[in-house]
């Protein structure tokens, strides 16, 4: 019986990812993130500040934490779907799960003052 060749994708998913392969991952991630923006304010919701966390799994697959401006908002059961599809569409990624929160509740001091400044918001 021949041996199979090793198929690269597989052997990466089943290795255990260093720091750096974390961040690299996560960098992309958070570059998928940023297409997707909150229909009411012209910014994307990475630099919004609405993402509050990433965390990328040995296996590929990534975990994210974020809020939305209001409970009222309208896009709330929208937005957290757009994220997920961007982050499962992120090249090497395994799987997206995307959590919503509430606490803290997002705030204006939450972005980034040179966005702020964009929004005419300081």
């Amino acid at each position: 019986m021949t041996p199979q060749p090793l198929d690269p994708q597989a052997h990466a998913t089943q290795a255990t990812l260093n720091a750096i392969q974390k961040t690299i991952i996560e960098n992309d991630v958070i570059e998928a993130i940023r297409t997707v923006y909150d229909p009411e304010i012209p910014v994307n919701i990475y630099d919004l500040g609405l993402i509050y966390n990433i965390e990328v799994s040995d296996d590929r697959s990534v975990k994210v934490l974020m809020t939305l401006t209001s409970p009222a908002c309208p896009v709330a059961e929208i937005l957290p779907g757009e994220v997920e599809a961007a982050v499962r569409a992120t090249p090497g990624i395994t799987g997206a799960n995307v959590e919503l929160t509430w606490d803290p509740p997002f705030s204006i001091d939450m972005i980034p003052e040179h966005i702020r400044l964009d929004l005419g918001l300081l």
